[in-house]
């Protein structure tokens, strides 16, 4: 029975994929009494840099009941083991950040700890050849992991590379055959209760009146609610994370459709190379402190599979973040939010993040303070432990050829990035804190494969009196075999879910 406090209309300001990923979410939890609008403008473009995820996106996707072919297909996607990072730590020299772990621990201690001891021996594979997604991706190969434990096929995890614009019809599609109402139209004003300064209502140039109990703000890094009416205020992150400014462009699709992302460090930043079944998707993210705008545009065009789609578009941000996620009755999702790099393709799942806690904390009209200040305590950290992450990539480096790479490897970073790279460096430890998105293999992935090598092992280690080079070298040929007998990428899309 609906309560006389239930919200009865939820207000979407933005489309694109922060906006339909939203109203299909909230179209599938809420199936009566209360109206869910989305209002955008066909004029208003959308950034749309998110085309590769994470694997927590194929959870959203399930919870939708979305056939995993079906959205493949209709989103030109392929799939992701990992990215592969080109001359990070250092020039020349690449590494894989899989997704799922390095082989399986096969003692009380982790197994990279006997990685570290056979290393220090002359006698240890490359990590990398460790685990099941980069045997299988460097190879070119995919197949959906199994669920049988025992089996070197259930060590590895995956997510995907589709067009976010075509993500977002096919989202529009799902929510409208729910009841979401879309407007189409540009906001004029935005108008609040004068008691509660909340949000009442927003007008179109047409005049018309839109009104809500619950505001979610999709419209992007302008935050039309969040700060133009709101004033909530942004965090400047640039310090740590210097890059401001990207180009972006598509470009042909390469001979093989590999099954990774590819990141790779430039004089002034990184690029990014996306593989779709009809294109390559690229961008150039850059600090405009250290290059020009056309010298950022000229390294992006001159480092593409095939010839380019369209001009380069260019993309200006501030990495950061809003003070509150969560003001009064005004909910900020995506880019309203924050912007993180998109060097990890965390930018969709921290909509679909935002989006969970949104369903997992809904309120009444009464905005309980408690709830509004729970979402906004798991959000901050969710945003903070994922930009240390990022953070992570900077400042490992032994790169000194440029002035960004120079000031992010003498750069004072936060505490807990500090307190991570210690213990590592010490012990070979991973140290967690709080509810980190990133596990220990990725944190291992980025330490080891950015020069961060321990002085030692764990101290328990050779209380152990366990020896297992011999172990290390049969996973290594086990991974390969059974990788070698995988389809390849671009087959398994064709037999199951090739856009045509």
């Amino acid at each position: 029975m609906q309560s006389d406090t239930s919200i009865r209309s939820v207000v979407i300001v933005g489309g694109g994929t922060a906006g339909w990923m939203t109203a299909a979410a909230l179209g599938n939890a809420i199936r009566t009494g209360c109206t869910i609008t989305l209002i955008e403008s066909e004029e208003i473009g959308t950034v749309g840099v998110g085309e590769a995820t994470i694997p927590p996106i194929r959870t959203f996707n399930e919870a939708l009941g979305i056939a995993e072919n079906e959205f493949v297909k209709a989103t030109q996607g392929s799939f992701k083991l990992g990215i592969e990072f080109v001359d990070w730590g250092a020039q020349n020299h690449r590494y894989f950040h899989p997704f799922g772990s390095y082989g399986r621990n096969f003692d009380f201690l982790p197994l990279h700890q006997y990685w570290l001891a056979a290393r220090a021996r002359g006698a240890a594979p490359q990590l990398d050849d460790l685990c099941m997604a980069w045997a299988a991706a460097k190879r070119g190969k995919f197949a959906p992991p199994t669920q049988d434990q025992r089996n070197v096929l259930s060590t590895y995890d995956y997510a995907y590379h589709f067009d976010a614009g075509l993500y977002a019809q096919f989202l529009r599609r799902y929510a409208e055959a729910r009841g979401v109402v879309r407007i189409e139209g540009k906001i004029a004003g935005v108008s609040q209760h004068s008691e509660t300064g909340r949000v009442s209502h927003v007008t179109l140039e047409d005049g018309c009146e839109v009104a809500g109990d619950l505001f979610v703000d999709c419209s992007g890094f302008r935050g039309l609610l969040i700060e133009g009416a709101l004033q909530t205020g942004y965090q400047d992150w640039r310090h740590w994370l210097p890059s401001d400014s990207a180009y972006a462009v598509p470009c042909e699709k390469a001979a093989t459709l590999t099954p990774y992302t590819r990141s790779t460090a430039r004089a002034a930043g990184w690029q990014w190379r996306i593989p779709l079944q009809h294109r390559t998707g690229n961008g150039h993210v850059y600090c405009s402190q250290f290059i020009s705008d056309d010298e950022a545009a000229g390294t992006l065009m001159a480092n593409l599979d095939g010839k380019a789609l369209a001009e380069p578009r260019k993309l200006t941000f501030t990495t950061g973040r809003r003070n509150l996620f969560w003001n009064k009755n005004v909910v900020a999702i995506g880019l309203s939010g924050g912007f993180m790099e998109p060097l990890e393709s965390t930018s969709i799942h921290l909509i679909q993040a935002g989006i969970s806690k949104l369903i997992a904390l809904f309120p009444d009209r009464n905005f309980d303070p408690l709830v509004i200040d729970e979402y906004n305590r798991i959000g901050i950290n969710e945003f903070e432990r994922i930009r240390d992450f990022i953070i992570l990539h900077y400042k490992l480096t032994s790169r000194t050829d440029s002035e960004l790479w120079r000031y992010c490897s003498a750069m004072e970073v936060p505490e807990a990035v500090t307190w991570k790279i210690e213990h590592f460096r010490r012990h070979g430890r991973l140290v967690q804190r709080d509810a980190d998105l990133f596990g220990p293999p990725s944190w291992l992935a980025v330490h080891v494969g950015q020069g961060n090598l321990p002085e030692g092992t764990d101290p328990l280690l050779p209380l152990r009196g366990v020896d297992h080079a011999e172990y290390l070298a049969k996973l290594e040929a086990a991974l390969a075999r059974v990788s070698e007998g995988l389809p390849s990428h671009e087959a398994y899309i064709q037999q199951h879910c090739a856009a045509g």
